[in-house]
């Protein structure tokens, strides 16, 4: 069988091919499924998908009429996925419910550095010939005092490091960690963890519940010289309310990895055209901010168990068996 997988970077392609090598084929194709690329899949049974994927009615509905059963999606958020419409159609949807938490805890710990640190700016200055240390002055983490909203596993492992740094650490979630709270983990309110820490690190799930979870009233209790990083999703920061608090000149920093209106710009080249969203070309102009394109997850571990669990959804579906991450079952 002939599987085609939507969103595939230059890096992945190799190893999907491989993963699959032995059992079906798989055409990679970079372009996004949405509304305007679903008629590409037409006469495919299994169609794979990005994060960055448009899987709403419309887009269900022209699988499902093109031939489309399965949809394996390559990563654990689904919340670009409609569900109800999926299941009303008998569509397998399946998903990536566990990959490295460490990638993506490192790279928001990177963000953070990164952000403290200067570096950016640093190297920047350095390729210029610019050796001046005006400017790059940043913070021991040491001693201080990191809020993790969402202590799950990446969430753990976000609280280790920060452990390992020798931060005091605070946490918020709907249930307490055991890990967390023999690192010492103290769990409190939102609004005590946003206004105690000088590092907060988001790692909850994007719900309806989470969304715009740092509104402008979480980011005007928080301090003024904090950290905020964000490497789950870009919808729990209200990003225009962010630009106005970083345009009255709080925050020591801010690091995004995600941003609420990503699609259909992270992930692509737009170097060449002209940037329609005010909102994030603001953003990217602040001197204490860093923004990168949805790279957290983005390592040689990560990628490789999520390509082996996707090839393990595909034969799951096929063998009519369902799994922890088996979303919608094939009525």
């Amino acid at each position: 069988m002939e599987i085609l997988a939507f969103g595939v970077t230059a890096d992945e392609k190799p190893l999907l091919e491989e993963a699959f090598r032995d059992g079906h084929e798989v055409r990679c194709v970079e372009v996004f499924l949405s509304e305007d690329t679903a008629p590409i899949a037409a006469g495919y049974e299994i169609v794979s998908s990005s994060v960055n994927a448009d899987l709403n009615g419309r887009v269900l509905r022209t699988l499902h009429a093109g031939g489309t059963r399965m949809i394996a999606q390559r990563s654990t958020g689904f919340n670009n996925i409609d569900l109800d419409v999926a299941r009303r159609l008998g569509m397998t949807v399946s998903r990536v419910s566990y990959y490295s938490p460490y990638s993506v805890a490192e790279f928001a710990w990177t963000l953070a550095m990164a952000v403290n640190r200067r570096i950016v700016r640093a190297s920047n200055r350095t390729r210029d010939f610019d050796f001046r240390l005006n400017g790059l002055l940043g913070r021991d983490m040491r001693g201080r005092t990191a809020g993790v909203l969402g202590t799950g596993k990446i969430g753990e492992a976000f609280a280790r490091i920060a452990h390992g740094f020798g931060m005091n650490l605070l946490g918020w979630d709907v249930t307490q960690n055991p890990a967390c709270l023999d690192l010492g983990m103290e769990y409190v309110d939102k609004d005590r963890l946003l206004a105690e820490s000088d590092l907060i690190s988001l790692h909850v799930p994007l719900l309806d519940s989470t969304r715009r979870i740092i509104d402008s009233a979480a980011l005007k209790t928080m301090k003024d010289d904090a950290i905020l990083v964000n490497s789950s999703r870009g919808g729990l920061v209200d990003t225009d309310a962010l630009v106005d608090e970083l345009r009255a000149g709080r925050f020591e920093g801010v690091g995004l990895d995600v941003y609420e209106a990503e699609a259909g710009v992270f992930f692509l080249d737009k170097s060449l055209e002209a940037v329609p969203d005010d909102t994030l070309a603001r953003l990217i102009t602040f001197p204490n901010v860093v923004v990168t394109s949805h790279q957290a997850y983005y390592t040689h571990d990560a990628v490789g168990q999520i390509i082996a669990t996707t090839v393990a959804n595909v034969a799951d579906y096929l063998s009519g068996r369902r799994s922890e991450n088996t979303l919608s079952p094939a009525a």
